[in-house]
């Protein structure tokens, strides 16, 4: 008797340790990993089947980021991420990986200088499984100033002052990683498809070339106007997904950069981009980098997406404090602001000044001046496409909420109708359209001069 208790505790033993053995056979798989480089921050994303326990710690001489992936398999896809680090990019030097004891694997990112992390886990959404973020800060933040063309102002030149500090290099671009990409984006219905007239024009006068450059006559103040031009999307987010897989986040950011060009070729005007590559910008972040110089003008472009092919038709939209102007704008409204959630922002870090920009919704006057300018450029981009909608709508876009700067978003066009989609890909069409949008701005300049800051020169 005693020898078969014995024998039964033995085969307890044994069934535990089989049942630890399969635990180990179920580790978590690691599904794809992505990597975002750009001057603002490098973002790290590892996807697993199942949610990962991690932790982390930073390690100095030479600066370590190091990370402990408890219960993960050390699979061919994780053994993949060294090889995504490129040369150029900002923060990290390399990556290695390997499984440091059973049931853990470890992650070393060797540093080029000191980075203040952000890590954090995200809930699946949409195409995306768990994912285990690693953002990788600069100690020292990237000032958005930086971000402006080198090019004098008129006020500063006139009274001996510096110019505007220049510009660092374009950021370096994310991985290509078409795999790991969602192929397909939500959408939901829009009440009419039907081709709308060209709205009409409240700018009509002709603006003459002293006016264009001067904004305005002989002996008039002036200064420079700088516009936050906002690419919709980018990195972790790709926006819609046209049939023939185009990415919005990837239209966006080519006509943005052609509309940057020609505003920076305006003597009296330059431009920022809320990002100049393919990584991720939170809604929140893309406002504060406008106010954080001092914007005029807000313009976020995007490229929308529809359920039925047969959609089409360009857009703008501006903020509204009383509900959407149409059921369609207040699906589109929640489809942008979504966009947290599918980029992923840690929401760990709290901004209460952001918070506040973000709730302030008494702002009457920039609202007016951002149906002013609305008006401006969808009577411009009726030239070149025809209009989805005859007048400007309105609906709660996080990215509009500015309280001080008018702000608008344009939809360029359809990127799920198959012929728009090709138009959006052509770069002929693209610079057409950052043209409109140019002619929009100059317009609504024409009658809304920017307004004087502290320091003023006298134009000649």
């Amino acid at each position: 008797m005693r020898d078969r208790r014995r024998l039964l505790k033995f085969g307890g033993a044994a069934m535990t340790l089989l049942v630890s053995r399969a635990g180990f056979a179920a580790e978590t798989s690691i599904l794809a990993v992505r990597v975002w480089p750009s001057q603002d921050y490098t973002r790290v994303t590892l996807e697993g089947r199942n949610a990962l326990k991690y932790s982390h710690q930073i390690v100095k001489s030479p600066e370590r980021l190091v990370i402990d992936l408890e219960g993960a398999e050390f699979n061919s896809v994780i053994q993949s991420l060294p090889g995504k680090i490129t040369e150029n990019d900002p923060y990290i030097k390399l990556i290695r990986a390997g499984r440091n004891r059973p049931g853990l694997v470890r992650l070393v990112i060797e540093l080029k200088s000191e980075v203040k992390p952000q890590v954090f886990t995200l809930d699946p959404v949409g195409q995306y499984g768990h994912r285990l973020v690693l953002d990788l800060y600069p100690a020292e933040p990237v000032d958005p100033l930086l971000a402006l063309i080198e090019k004098p102002d008129p006020i500063m030149a006139a009274s001996g002052e510096a110019a505007t500090p220049t510009r660092p290099a374009n950021d370096t671009q994310g991985s290509k990683q078409a795999s790991n990409t969602p192929e397909a984006a939500t959408s939901a219905p829009v009440q009419n498809t039907e081709p709308a007239k060209p709205a009409p024009n409240d700018n009509k006068e002709e603006v003459s070339p002293a006016d264009r450059k001067h904004r305005g006559g002989k002996g008039q103040v002036t200064r420079l106007a700088t516009i936050a031009i906002d690419p919709g999307h980018g990195g972790e987010d790709p926006g819609a997904v046209g049939s023939r897989g185009t990415y919005e986040k990837n239209v966006t950011l080519a006509i943005a950069r052609r509309l940057k060009a020609k505003i920076d070729a305006d003597p009296l005007m330059r431009a920022m981009l809320t990002r100049d590559g393919d990584f991720f910008v939170p809604l929140g972040q893309r406002v504060a980098k406008a106010r954080a110089v001092q914007a005029d003008l807000f313009v976020s472009i995007h490229a929308d997406a529809f359920i039925k092919p047969d959609a089409r038709g360009s857009s703008v939209f501006v903020l509204s404090d009383k509900g959407a102007s149409s059921t369609a704008a207040r699906w589109l409204a929640q489809k942008e602001n979504a966009a947290d959630l599918v980029g992923g922002v840690n929401i760990g870090v709290k901004d209460a000044l952001l918070a506040r920009t973000l709730l302030d919704l008494s702002q009457t006057a920039t609202m007016q001046d951002s149906a002013k300018l609305g008006r401006a450029v969808l009577g411009e981009l009726g030239g070149i496409n025809q209009l989805h909608k005859a007048q400007v709508e309105q609906a709660g876009f996080a990215v509009l909420k500015a309280p001080d700067i008018p702000s608008i978003l344009v939809e360029t066009a359809f990127i799920s109708n198959p012929e728009e989609e090709l138009r959006l890909k052509d770069e002929a069409y693209q610079d057409k359209m950052a043209e409109a949008i140019m002619r929009g701005i100059k317009r609504y300049f024409a009658k809304n001069p920017p307004v004087q800051r502290n320091t003023v020169a006298w134009a000649n």
